[in-house]
């Protein structure tokens, strides 16, 4: 039987996962509007100019900004747990001079190497112009990411889905207009104008609750070095990472051809993107969260509550979505995409893995633990290239899907001993159970695409939907204190 109190913490992952989850649902379907809208406007090309001038941006971005933004978080919601004011208007302070000193030494270093990125970005027309006038964006993405990280840690978590919400709608009223009147031309000055709507909805909200105030003295900014060495692994992390999809991508094109790199692209980012939409309260509300937690006796079970509600909330959407994924496909793209379906629906299953696999790796996040967290991060970035390659030989690109479970499934067996080992963590019966539920049936849902044909077929997996669904209704019905709830504020 739930205590009132296990009832209460259930509740709020429940509420929040499912919150930050339907948000991100509605950010992706406008984006897929203002993708659509774009993509008439501009025609390929202009798509593609858009996309090499945000992938560059980005990486000059996370190369310099030392991962404050998220290390950040760590050491606010710490303070903020503690109750102790001062110390967490000085560790504000602390965190957005560290961003002001990222963000200015970034935009400058792209001012300095435009030309490099132009030459490495470009093999037509000179850009290096444009990249000088791109590179205030670097300086507001670190500003941006300091203040999400105050919000964060500070639980303003109604703010940062307002926040969300509001960022993606300016996107499309800016970038519309702009595209429809300028054409290309218009590309540079829409980056521009959609970062600084992003940076003045942020630091409305933020400084409502923190007033600006920053401090450059040694001694200030030195008190933050713990959190930018936590930050720095964050950045190596993001290049074995990069470097590992640019060594899959790439030797997909030798291999392969172009048209194989573009299925893989396509069949990855429905899954990881769209797929993984309660991925996305992870950062938001679990890390702050957790890192709050650290050092009481309820940090492991907060890890684990984690676990099951995740795994709870999403197995339904999963097993849905492996089904109806050549519903799906063509919808997002279209029928030209239908050979990367079957990669699609084997690598769904690892999204079951990472579900209770997330929660136990932000174990060394909010522990500040960055070499642990490194470690499993260069182990998943080094299995990754090595099975996706193995996975296509045999198996071209549903091989590649099988890589990705396999990979997952050895990161997150990685990740049980090292954080047993060094902070004794240990899977919960409760977790071990609901896997036991959920997973056959993701499995289920995936035999069923290759066995079964027609309304057979549709039959079954909708009846698996179902299955899985009512088992998490059910677990969540007793855990939580949401339909008791509910049922007061509309008196049923």
């Amino acid at each position: 039987m739930e205590t009132d109190e296990s009832k209460e913490s259930y509740s709020h992952i429940l509420k929040y996962t499912s919150l930050f989850g339907g948000i991100q649902f509605l950010i992706i379907l406008i984006g897929i509007v203002r993708t659509k809208l774009v993509a008439v406007i501009l025609g390929p090309s202009g798509v593609g100019l858009v996309s090499l001038f945000n992938s560059t941006i980005t990486f000059v971005s996370n190369s310099t900004n030392l991962g404050v933004a998220v290390s950040a978080v760590k050491n606010l919601s710490e303070s903020f747990e503690s109750g102790d004011e001062k110390r967490l208007r000085s560790d504000i302070t602390i965190v957005r001079s560290w961003c002001f000193v990222t963000a200015l030494i970034g935009m400058l270093l792209c001012i300095l190497f435009s030309k490099i990125l132009n030459d490495l970005t470009f093999d037509w027309g000179d850009h290096t112009f444009h990249f000088i006038c791109l590179s205030p964006i670097v300086a507001i993405t670190a500003i941006v990411g300091g203040e999400m990280a105050i919000l964060k840690a500070t639980r303003r978590l109604r703010n940062l889905a307002e926040i969300s919400i509001y960022n993606v709608i300016f996107s499309l009223i800016i970038s519309v207009p702009v595209y429809y009147v300028w054409d290309m031309s218009g590309v540079v000055p829409c980056l521009l104008l959609t970062s600084l709507s992003q940076l003045i909805i942020t630091i409305v909200y933020s400084y409502k609750y923190y007033p600006l105030h920053m401090s450059f003295r040694c001694g200030m900014l030195r008190s933050g070095i713990p959190m930018v060495k936590l930050g720095i692994a964050f950045v190596v992390a993001g290049i074995f990472g990069s470097g590992a999809d640019f060594a899959i991508r790439s030797y997909l094109n030798n291999a392969g051809m172009l048209e194989t790199v573009g299925l893989y692209s396509a069949g990855y980012m429905i899954v990881m993107t769209y797929g993984g939409l309660i991925f996305s309260a992870m950062e938001t509300d679990y890390y702050p969260r957790l890192s709050a937690e650290n050092g009481k006796p309820t940090f492991i079970s907060t890890v684990n509550r984690q676990c099951e509600v995740s795994l709870l909330l999403i197995s339904p959407m999963l097993v849905g979505f492996i089904i109806a994924a050549p519903l799906i496909l063509p919808i997002l793209y279209s029928g030209k995409f239908i050979p990367v379906v079957d990669m699609m629906q084997v690598a769904t299953l690892a999204l079951f893995v990472r579900a209770v696999k997330l929660p136990v790796a932000y174990i060394s996040l909010a522990k500040g633990d960055s070499m642990l967290f490194l470690t499993i991060e260069c182990i998943f970035s080094v299995s990754i290239v090595i099975t996706s390659i193995l996975g296509f030989r045999m198996a071209g690109l549903t091989g590649i899907g099988y890589a990705i479970v396999a990979s997952g499934l050895l990161e997150y067996f990685v990740s049980l001993v090292l954080m047993g080992r060094k902070y004794e963590y240990r899977i919960s019966g409760h977790v071990m159970r609901y896997m036991l539920y959920q997973f056959p049936l993701g499995i289920a849902a995936f035999v069923a695409t290759v066995i079964f044909e027609g309304y057979v077929y549709w039959i079954i997996g909708a009846l698996l939907i179902i299955l899985s669904s009512a088992i998490s209704i059910v677990i969540l019905y007793h855990k939580t204190s949401l339909w008791k709830k509910l049922k007061e504020k509309f008196r049923l």
